[in-house]
């Protein structure tokens, strides 16, 4: 039995002997093979992707439009639209100024070929040196991210194609400029390109260009000025020296240092020009007037064109298209009829203006300002300033409703404070130098007191309030408490007018905009340029500020904004210098349920206000003017509370607030707004309080001779233990029913206005004071009849010591009272409009008349610590200098 085992034991092992000297003898694969069928793949590869790609490249070629000289020659011209839809400007049809070849001076053709195709005379309508360039970007950033269009190719895509970065366009443009230098000499392209480019807004040429900016013919034009042209094609309006000196600079010396690489120009030639600023030689706005550029409607039409760079679109101007756009013509029309009126002090004090669709953001129209030429500097857009008191209403009192949930009736108590981290410690100040104690944060707004505002800001975060304004589209560049009364930073009227729209569309905000859609040359394809509306706040935040700030137009700051039988909310703002009286600039923002409008006035130097009284206040002359303009014959709804928004009547000055109670005198008694949960659930203790009579019997009675106002009254006073403590009585005065001026407070019976003028209106009211107590207003009016005088009236005082802030007003007893007056004018201004205030707004500003509209003469040797504006306090947020122009250098 074991031979057999054996046997197939050694037969196993000759088998595996057997393979084991196969594999010894079996010879290695050729590497060589390998690397050869490898390589005819990739040759094949290769060689599909290539006929692929001229099968492809024949078949877009195929497809591509036939030459058209016409074409070839002028820009194609495109339509800007109203919002009916009616055509109201055409690009292309304004005059041009045409240049043959060889009227072309040669150190402008040597900038535009350092420019744009320095290799154009030796190819042949594609530069392959400048495609791998391009190659190699688009590869890396991704496709369309870096063109290498010849002049040949930007002829033809200016004339025939669409503006998408396809492979089918850039086919058919490669095809096209093959075509174009078959059939022309190189000579007529640049010929073409120099006249038919866009050159900046509705400008097409190289000769309207020069005639534009400098009115200059070509061959008058010095070296830094032919750069400055050479640099514009590349972003016509982003490098408009007149709008964006610093960037056409910048874009200028690049040129420059071309022309020097590419040895058209000298190192020295260079340095001397880019010495030259881009502006020095420019033609300013009224010379370009005097040209007669009378593009209708031009501020909006630069606007439109502004947007379309923005969006990467500048260049479709000049392709054919249609935009349809926000204009309102009759809105516009009533613009331009504004800034032409006669409201200012001189011929060089600027104002713009711009007016939003309240419920969409829509850009209806636009002031670019007085005397505004196309292109020029748009006073509405691109000049931006502080915006003051202006403000308050969005980084102070929206963020503390929206996020600490205040009353309208939140107590704040104005008194000495000094900004927190100053160092050394610096002062608040009011603008009447003055404090009011305890008021609501109604009355600290619509009287714009800058202690509550400076105190609302720091509560609520100064972090959560810079985020709030930049919901809004104010973005601030830091959180300073200066913020809180316009800080350093600058907005333009649309960006204000935006913020404000959102208060009056339920806390819903959309970025302004003029542009709606963008159809193209097709007629089919359509690109919708319009910003999505966000939801910024809740709608109690912005009814309960829409309602405050009614009251600024019915007894605070803006009376003169008022407009007859609309229901409209808005707040003034001016800022002043720190060194030097008068103010540097004046706002009013305001808005009713259909449009929205911000209004600014100034001087483009930035020059001080002081001809006239009435130079602070044309912004609110403008709203009122446009507003009733543009709201006549319209129906403007009344602003609605909301659902989540309660009124409550509070005793005022109570901390926390309580409500009133039975025995709460009514001049502590005031209906205010509450976010829905958030009444108070504590009434005020009940108290025996003696009241206090109104004075009676007030006369007033003018004479000619003195030419002043004599004012009498009697008054039944309580009886009093304290022999000492004597009935005082606060004198304030109204001039053609413009906002109360406190004049003088005096124990007597009796005092005289002096300095009246005649053919004007006063209203004088009396307020009686005892202690704690306050009467209700006695009032009357007196026409002083005659032919009214034209003096000037009188400069304001100019500002005090900047740092140090006067002891609060001791001679007003409780200032937690100072809007007594007014009683409960507050929210009703929901029913009855504006006309609930009656006299008694008369009495409402207590010592508050910083903001009053007419400054006024003394009575009986008392004193107006007045200057009619609200000051922008400098940045503290620590160590800081003062700049000079009423703002601090951190």
């Amino acid at each position: 039995m074991s031979e057999p085992i054996h046997s197939r034991t050694e037969r196993r092992k000759q088998q595996e002997a057997a393979g084991r000297s196969k594999k010894k003898d079996k010879k290695p694969k050729s590497t060589k093979g390998i690397i050869k069928k490898i390589f005819l793949t990739v040759v094949l590869l290769g060689l599909a992707v290539f006929i692929g790609g001229i099968g492809l490249f024949a078949f877009y070629a195929s497809s591509a439009p036939e030459l058209d000289e016409s074409l070839l020659k002028d820009p194609l011209s495109s339509d800007i639209a109203d919002k009916n839809g009616n055509v109201f400007y055409t690009s292309g049809t304004e005059k041009r100024e045409f240049v043959p070849y060889d009227e072309i001076p040669e150190l402008m053709e040597n900038a535009i070929l350092a420019t744009e195709d320095v290799r154009f005379y030796s190819h042949y309508g594609m530069d392959f040196w400048r495609l791998g360039g391009a190659v190699l970007a688009n590869f890396k950033d991704g496709f369309g991210s870096q063109g290498a269009s010849t002049i040949t190719q930007q002829v033809i895509k200016n004339s025939f194609l669409s503006e998408e970065k396809t492979l089918k366009r850039k086919a058919q443009e490669a095809w096209l400029a093959f075509q174009l230098e078959r059939h022309y000499e190189k000579e007529e392209i640049f010929e073409m390109y120099f006249n038919k480019i866009l050159m900046s807004g509705n400008r097409f040429g190289f000769g309207t260009a020069s005639e534009y900016f400098y009115g200059k013919k070509l061959d008058e034009l010095e070296l830094h000025e032919v750069a400055m042209l050479a640099g514009l094609p590349q972003s016509p309006n982003g490098y408009n020296p007149s709008k964006n000196p610093e960037r056409a600079e910048k874009r200028r010396n690049t040129v420059l240092g071309l022309m020097y690489q590419h040895k058209k120009i000298t190192k020295a030639q260079m340095d001397e020009a880019r010495a030259i600023p881009v502006t020095a030689t420019l033609l300013t706005e009224e010379q370009r007037m005097e040209k007669g550029d009378n593009t209708k409607y031009a501020a909006f039409v630069d606007l439109v064109l502004e947007e379309l760079e923005a969006a990467d679109m500048g260049h479709l101007i000049s392709e054919g298209i249609t935009i349809q756009t926000t204009l309102d013509p009759d809105a516009q029309k009533s613009v331009e009829n504004a800034l032409q009126s006669d409201i200012y002090a001189d011929d060089k004090m600027q104002a713009a203006l711009t007016v939003l669709d309240t419920k969409t953001g829509e850009i209806v129209a636009i002031g670019g300002g007085r005397n505004y030429a196309a292109g020029g500097l748009n006073f509405a857009t691109h000049e931006k300033r502080q915006p003051g008191s202006a403000i308050k209403p969005i980084i102070d009192y929206a963020p503390a409703i929206e996020y600490l949930n205040w009353s309208t009736g939140q107590t704040l108590v104005d008194e000495p404070y000094n900004y927190k981290g100053s160092k050394p410690a610096q002062a608040v100040r009011n603008v009447d130098r003055k404090y009011k104690g305890a008021i609501t944060m109604r009355d600290a707004l619509y009287n714009s007191r800058n202690v509550p505002a400076v105190k609302t800001y720091e509560e609520v975060g100064r972090g959560k309030a810079v985020d709030f304004a930049a919901t809004l589209g104010l973005k601030f560049s830091n959180d300073y408490p200066s913020n809180a009364l316009g800080g350093t930073d600058e907005f333009s009227t649309a960006q204000l007018a935006g913020a404000y729209a959102a208060f009056g569309n339920n806390g819903v905000y959309t970025k302004p905009h003029a542009i709606k859609t963008i159809t193209y040359r097709d007629g089919k394809t359509k690109k919708n340029l319009a910003p999505k509306p966000v939801i910024a706040m809740k709608d109690s935040t912005a009814y309960m500020i829409t309602d405050m700030l009614r009251d600024v137009l019915s007894a605070g700051t803006g009376t003169r904004a008022a407009v007859r039988g609309v229901d409209v909310a808005g707040k003034t703002g001016t800022t002043n210098f720190a060194e030097k009286s008068g103010a540097k600039d004046s706002w009013f923002a305001g808005y009713s349920t259909n449009y929205t409008i911000a209004a600014w006035g100034g001087y483009q130097d930035r020059s001080p206000m002081t001809k006239m009284a009435g130079e602070r206040y044309v912004p609110q002359d403008l709203f009122k003017k446009v507003m009733s303009d543009i709201s006549a014959g319209k129906n403007t709804a009344r602003f609605k509370k909301p659902s989540s928004v309660v009124e409550a009547t509070i005793q005022v000055g109570t901390n926390p607030l309580a409500l009133a109670s039975a025995s709460t005198p009514s001049n502590l008694k005031r209906t205010e707004l509450f976010v829905r949960g958030t009444l108070p659930k504590e009434t005020a203790k009940e108290e025996v309080v003696v009241g206090l009579e109104a004075p009676s019997g007030l006369t007033a009675k003018y004479d000619e001779g003195t030419n002043s106002i004599a004012l009498t009254w009697s008054h039944n006073a309580p009886e009093s233990e304290d022999e000492t403590e004597a009935v005082q009585f606060t004198v304030a005065v109204s001039v053609d029913g413009g906002g109360p001026q406190e004049m003088i407070t005096t124990s007597d019976l009796a005092v005289t206005f002096p300095g009246v003028e005649t053919g004007r209106t006063y209203t004088f009211t009396v307020t009686a004071k005892l202690g704690d107590l306050q009467s209700a207003p006695s009032s009357t009016t007196l026409m002083v009849q005659g032919n009214s005088m034209e003096e000037p009236e009188p400069e304001p005082d100019p500002d005090e010591d900047n740092s140090i802030p006067e002891a609060p007003d001791n001679g007003n007893g409780n200032n937690g009272n100072g809007n007594n007056g007014n009683g409960n004018n507050g929210n009703n201004g929901n029913g009855n409009g504006n006309n609930n205030n009656g006299n008694n707004n008369n009495g409402n500003n207590g010592g508050d008349n910083g903001n009053s509209e007419t400054p006024l003469p003394p009575i009986e040797g008392g004193s107006s610590d007045n200057d009619g504006t609200d000051p922008v306090i400098p940045d503290t947020g620590g160590d800081s200098t003062p700049s000079g122009d009423g703002t601090t250098t951190p």
